[in-house]
């Protein structure tokens, strides 16, 4: 047996799991009518296969039909989920391991114009910030009613086959009624601790007595709310020993922080460029304190500090939930000693930023994903080998490069510049966003490990890639900025990769016009501003930078607004001139009405990239299908085998932003399911 304290089986009451490593409960919001049909199912018998020691599915299950679904959540209060529960749990069994659910009420966090339109619950009337839906205070026979659906709800898992459950605690209704900022309820359940305490109890009192005592439940909650008249530390120690000794609960799954509003979800759950795994001590004291089991998850994305969470005693079980996103096999490449095959989550959060604006959530840079029933983890080798040349290397061409290699065919990769990248290379220049570099350094490192050859500071002709002999070519050449978008001007204006590249000195009082809505846009602005530069942000949208999204908004908000900067919504730039050492701005708006001028020395525009396509229509009249892809065969996952020129001999695609200019994501995407078929 391994020594590796990661590899060691634990023992949780009755249940024996296998390894130290767990995906906690999250929300991919991939369920269909509330049910985890095949896309949900899929998705966590991957994990499984990969070796997890136990995978809890939901973040968080509905137990009540006022508890209405805002990320797509699993609906935990109808009896029709029991086979599909079952379904599911009898397939991670067979995988070898164990799976848990996760219920919830979510009181004030959701809103009253989601599912059936009724209102919203909560101890107190103060709404959340994030949902923004004012509460009903809640009523005896409320709580009466939402613990009988609880319990009901358990019986369902217990049912469907589930190993246990876990109640979320923090930030929803059971934390609403502990925590003394959102309860203001009078007689048992309000008032001192005990008595915020007890709907808590109550709920996992009536669970026991339905599911019995062979059955696994938990409770995520917090256990130090950090914000001032909240629970703090020594209330969230006292409230660890009274779970612990109630009797009725198995393990504590510990969290640390508020999530009402992005800033608080975001230190709860970290993103790039904050610090690794930021609760795991706090996590090692309250097991310290309570001398009882212990789960912990918020950043962990890396087997070396898993190893420690474990190997130190901090906790029993560890959670790496986003990295298993990235990496559903982490567990088994440890155990064959494939460490360094691990993809490594970058903590970009396209995960759940997608989540929270109504999306599903996919990884960054694995597009399997969420899409297990149509994208592999593992490619299967090709049957015939083949020449690949593809031009590029950014993570459309690095992603086709790959997968192609892993199929086994002879793999070629031109590339201007003399490193790997593209924009990742570009949005790696913040420090805060090193981390994405390894979307990069991952993909170099399977290359070589396919014998892809790359030929850097090579710009590739089309008599240059047709002397290579191709079967297959794959133009990944990315784009350029696009900054022609004035009625006049635009040879006055740079582009936000002239300012992020160290291209273009800032200026010292700069307008940067961001209609683009990415992350380019703001970390220009953080470049100026941190040279002492006044900025102006102006956007024709209703708001700014929609495509970074929540929670990666947080942290250029946080920077942004310690400098002299301005955030202007609803105008437009229209055209731009000269007059002296100042840039002069006609500024108006799409609502009509507005014609102004304002003065700068510097304007920025970020307007996303228009498509380096010149090689490609070049080498189009010479291919096989003239450039076309069928539609109906990629999504089919069927070989592209359209012939519109029978004399040409090579087929001919594009991908990545060569198309159009979109985010990493797809450029992924695009070099996954056009390399898995050939």
């Amino acid at each position: 047996m391994s020594n590796d304290p990661l590899l060691q089986p634990y023992q949780l009451k009755h249940l024996t799991l296998r390894n130290r490593i767990i995906v906690t409960a999250h929300e991919p919001a991939y369920p269909e009518d509330g049910m985890p049909k095949g896309k949900y199912r899929s998705y966590t018998v991957e994990r499984a296969k990969g070796g997890v020691a136990l995978t809890m599915t939901a973040g968080s299950a509905a137990v009540s039909r006022d508890s209405p679904p805002v990320f797509n959540n699993l609906l935990a209060y109808k009896d029709e989920i029991v086979p599909w529960i079952r379904e599911m749990t009898d397939a991670v069994h067979e995988e070898g391991a164990a799976i848990m659910i996760q219920l919830t009420h979510l009181g004030r966090r959701t809103r009253w114009d989601k599912g059936d339109w009724l209102p919203v619950l909560a101890p107190s009337h103060h709404r959340e910030a994030s949902h923004r839906a004012f509460p009903k205070k809640i009523e005896d026979w409320d709580i009466e009613r939402i613990i009988k659906d609880f319990a009901d709800a358990a019986e369902r898992m217990k049912a469907g086959g589930m190993d246990g459950i876990e109640l979320e605690a923090y930030g929803h209704l059971i934390d609403q009624f502990a925590s003394p900022l959102t309860n203001e309820l009078e007689g048992p359940y309000g008032g001192a601790l005990e008595n915020r305490m007890r709907f808590c109890l109550d709920v996992f009192g009536a669970i026991r007595e339905r599911v019995g005592e062979e059955f696994i439940l938990g409770v995520r909650y917090t256990a130090d709310e950090c914000l001032p008249g909240g629970n703090g530390r020594a209330e969230g120690m006292e409230i660890s020993k009274r779970l612990r000794d109630s009797g009725l609960i198995d393990y504590l799954n510990v969290i640390r922080g508020h999530i009402d509003t992005d800033p608080g979800l975001t230190d709860v759950i970290p993103i790039q460029g904050m610090a690794n795994s930021p609760h795991l001590d706090f996590a090692g004291e309250i097991r310290a304190a309570t001398q009882f089991p212990t789960f912990h998850a918020a950043k962990i994305p890396d087997v070396a500090t898993a190893r420690h969470a474990i190997a130190s005693g901090k906790v029993d079980m560890v959670g790496m939930t986003r990295a298993h996103m990235t990496d559903p096999h982490i567990v088994r490449k440890i155990i064959e000693k494939r460490e360094e095959d691990i993809r490594p989550c970058v903590g970009a959060n396209y995960c759940l930023d997608r989540i929270y604006q109504g999306g599903a959530a996919y990884c960054i840079h694995n597009a399997a994903t969420g899409r297990e029933l149509t994208m592999p983890h593992i490619v299967a080798k090709a049957d015939v080998r083949k020449k690949v040349v593809i031009v590029g290397a950014g993570p459309a061409g690095l992603e086709a490069a790959r997968v192609a290699g892993e199929r086994g065919h002879e793999v070629v990769v031109f590339e201007a510049a003399n490193n790997p990248g593209g924009q990742i290379r570009l949005t790696a220049q913040s420090e805060r966003r090193r981390e994405m570099i390894s979307i990069i350094d991952w993909r170099m490192s399977q290359c070589e490990k396919y014998d892809v050859t790359f030929h850097f500071n090579t710009w590739a002709e089309a008599d240059t890639i047709e002397a290579e002999k191709p079967d297959v070519v794959i133009i990944a050449t990315g784009g350029l900025p696009h900054t022609e978008v004035l009625s006049s001007g635009n040879e006055l204006v740079v582009s936000s990769w002239d300012i992020i590249s160290g291209d273009v000195k800032p200026g010292t009082n700069v307008l940067i016009f961001d209609d683009a809505g990415d992350h380019a846009g703001l970390q220009a602005a953080e470049f100026i501003a941190k040279a002492g530069a006044k900025v102006e942000i102006m956007t024709p949208d209703r708001s700014f930078a929609p495509e970074v999204m929540a929670m990666n908004l947080v942290p250029y908000m946080r920077s942004l607004q310690k400098h002299d900067v301005t955030f202007t919504v609803t105008y437009r730039l229209e055209a731009a001139e000269k007059s002296g050492n100042q840039l002069v701005a006609h500024v108006g708006s799409d609502y009509g009405g507005i014609a102004r001028q304002q003065n700068y020395d510097q304007i920025v525009v970020n307007h996303g990239t228009i498509p380096l396509d010149e090689l490609y229509f070049e080498l189009k009249p010479r291919s096989s299908n003239l450039g076309e892809m069928s539609h109906d065969q990629l999504l089919a996952g069927k070989p592209q085998s359209v012939i519109r020129n029978p004399e040409g001999k090579f087929q001919l695609f594009r991908i990545g932003d060569a198309v159009a200019a979109r985010n990493t994501h797809a450029a992924v995407y695009d070099g996954l399911r056009i390399a898995k078929d050939i």
